[in-house]
């Protein structure tokens, strides 16, 4: 079991701020993909991976291939900027 939490105006697209799944995904990509087949508000909320930042328990990965093995948290949310 991992936990999504979503972040900004990803959680606005989804339509909650986090959520238990069930996964057979080993990889950040292949999550997303699960979910984007999932629902329509899934394909919204990813249809620019470019605006998409994601993190694994907490830390902060750049490369979508990245494994889920062990990974109990995902966060998904958009780019941070600074001011």
């Amino acid at each position: 079991m991992i936990e999504l939490l979503y972040f900004a105006w990803v959680r606005e697209r989804i339509g909650l701020p986090k959520e238990h799944i069930e996964t057979q995904a080993s990889t950040v990509a292949e999550l997303i993909n699960e979910l984007i087949a999932k629902e329509d508000r899934y394909a919204l909320a990813f249809s620019d991976l470019s605006a998409i930042r994601v993190a694994l328990d907490q830390d902060l990965i750049d490369d979508f291939t990245a494994s889920l093995e062990g990974v109990r948290e995902v966060a998904f949310f958009p780019p941070m900027t600074g001011g």
